[in-house]
């Protein structure tokens, strides 16, 4: 049942696949969105995971959500806590928009005002309600930094995940896929 106050609740009963910031059900995945939904099943902020217990999650999928956090606290603490609800060996599959690559996009010279404007918004977000703000640009070398930080002990990069449908780990613009996708292991 969900989570409808983000309070301290008992989820050990079975290790979880989480999907945060999912909005799609697939089986045997859980999705944590900080805005209800139909198929949503734990109500909260990624910043506050309180509501899983230590070693909880065998897999956390977040794509499109870190660059919403603050790079101050916000970014690090969450990673911290992502670390500390997954299993020995759990895997954090995190898509974030490749800054350095978008920012290559937009001052890329054959470009029009309107794609330039287009790859403006991918950079900071669509901001089509208060949770659809960037507030940190990422990079491989970033977010690699924010995960070894966290406790992540293999990072590596990949392509695309192909886990959920329409996902945004596999958007592409101008042919070019856009997303920085990470897996890395506790």
């Amino acid at each position: 049942m969900a989570s409808m106050t983000g309070t301290n609740e008992d989820h050990s009963d079975s290790l979880l696949r989480l999907n945060i910031g999912g909005t799609t059900p697939l089986d045997g995945w859980k999705i944590l969105n900080i805005q209800p939904g139909k198929d949503v099943d734990f109500i909260g902020s990624c910043t506050d995971l309180r509501q899983f217990k230590d070693a909880s999650v065998s897999e956390i999928y977040a794509s499109h959500v870190f660059e919403h956090l603050s790079y101050v606290n916000e970014l690090p603490d969450t990673l911290k806590d992502v670390h500390r609800i997954l299993t020995p060996g759990g895997i954090l599959r995190s898509s974030v928009p490749d800054f350095e690559l978008l920012c290559k996009m937009y001052l890329h010279p054959a470009l029009s005002g309107e794609q330039r404007f287009f790859v403006m918004n991918m950079i900071f977000g669509g901001q089509q309600d208060p949770h659809d703000y960037h507030k940190v640009g990422l990079t491989w070398e970033l977010m690699s930094s924010y995960l070894k930080q966290a406790g992540f002990s293999s990072i590596q990069r990949v392509s695309e995940f192909g886990i959920f449908e329409n996902d945004c780990s596999s958007i592409k613009y101008g042919g070019q896929l856009i997303s920085l996708n990470i897996e890395a292991t506790k």
